[in-house]
């Protein structure tokens, strides 16, 4: 089967590789559809990061590079392993694409995200989606239902991550939101906070970005910094106060520096983006303001609650997706649109089957 493979920063191939094997407690998958992450061309420009480098195996998964890429995915079951009841062939599904070890424990509750050596399904090994077929543990297959076409399944991934975020923030509804950064996550988490009933600003200085958001009707006001000061608005929009709860999805520190100025006392920042680079932070700002700051990763069972919202109608995908590609096309329209041309794109997904 066709599948992209990792081998170093620069070098990703599109090769015929080995279909996999449907292990017991497995369920083999046909991919329909596979985003490309933000992280996915952190490894094509700067890695290996998450992903091990050739010798160097990963402790879980054993894997070194060359790797399959691809962790935002959907697709159809075409075979269930030994010990797989509860679901069927012909089955549509998502990944929750973890690689933990066997003994770490991921019912309600466990923090399975933050266990040792955690990495990811089309990163640290196992397969990944950007490949025709892929044979997953059953623990991590997520059943959809046939409300949730199969492209738009692809962003439950990322969308999660926005669920993982807002748990974290402890928000609620009637809260008012500050989004600092309207890329691919910052639009989805800001979906995940209208769906929660948050009144949302979201501040922006690209273009498309601030249509995107407008279009998608995920921000209740859209602020660009260039023409606005952000934290006069904000206390135009807040009654003078400021805003309940402040996401970072920029790794920019002058957002950081805006969010901070623009909570309101007792007020939450969560840092969903990944920072390549050390941040400074006002702290006399925190503390004067008993500000909490927040890190968030990924996602912890959060798949099951992101899927209900988007099949419940609270939450439509379809504006997110801006373009469709084929697994031949992944670097000339895929990373390179992406890498090049970001403004023009806002989620590109890719279908290993065409």
């Amino acid at each position: 089967m066709k599948a992209a493979r990792f081998y170093d920063k620069g070098d990703i191939r599109i090769e015929d590789i080995p279909e996999p094997t449907v292990e017991p407690g497995t369920v083999g998958i046909k991919v329909a559809w596979c985003g490309i992450c933000g992280t996915d061309l952190h490894e094509f420009m700067e890695g290996p990061i998450f992903i091990p480098p050739c010798g160097h195996p990963h402790p879980i998964s054993g894997e070194s590079a060359p790797v399959t890429m691809g962790h935002e995915f959907s697709g159809v079951v075409y075979a269930v392993g030994e010990g797989v009841d509860d679901i069927k062939v012909g089955q549509h599904v998502v990944v929750e694409p973890y690689i933990v070890a066997d003994d770490v424990p991921t019912g309600p509750g466990s923090n399975y995200h933050l266990s040792k050596n955690m990495n990811f399904i089309g990163l640290g090994g196992r397969g990944g989606g950007l490949s025709e077929k892929i044979a997953v543990k059953r623990r991590w297959v997520h059943p959809i239902s046939d409300k949730i076409p199969l492209d738009q399944a692809a962003l439950i991934e990322p969308l999660s991550v926005g669920h993982h975020a807002f748990v974290r923030s402890g928000a609620k509804a009637g809260d008012v939101a500050l989004v600092g950064g309207a890329g691919p996550i910052g639009l989805l988490l800001a979906a995940i906070l209208k769906a929660k009933g948050l009144k949302v600003i979201i501040t922006e200085l690209s273009a498309a970005r601030k249509d995107k958001a407008r279009e998608s009707g995920v921000a209740d006001y859209i602020l660009d910094p260039s023409q606005v000061d952000v934290v006069e608005e904000v206390k135009k929009l807040t009654n003078g106060e400021g805003v309940d709860v402040a996401f970072e999805c920029s790794s920019v520190n002058k957002v950081l520096d805006t969010l901070v100025e623009a909570c309101k006392p007792t007020a939450v920042v969560v840092i969903v983006s990944i920072w390549s680079h050390p941040a400074t932070v006002s702290v006399h700002s925190v503390v004067m303001k008993e500000l909490d700051i927040r890190g968030t990763i990924a996602y912890c069972n959060d798949h099951q609650e992101t899927i209900k919202l988007v099949e419940e109608g609270k939450i439509n995908l379809e504006p997110f997706i801006t373009q469709r590609i084929k697994l031949d096309e992944l670097i000339s329209e895929g990373f390179e649109r992406l890498i090049h041309n970001n403004e023009s794109a806002v989620k590109i997904i890719v279908n290993p089957n065409l």
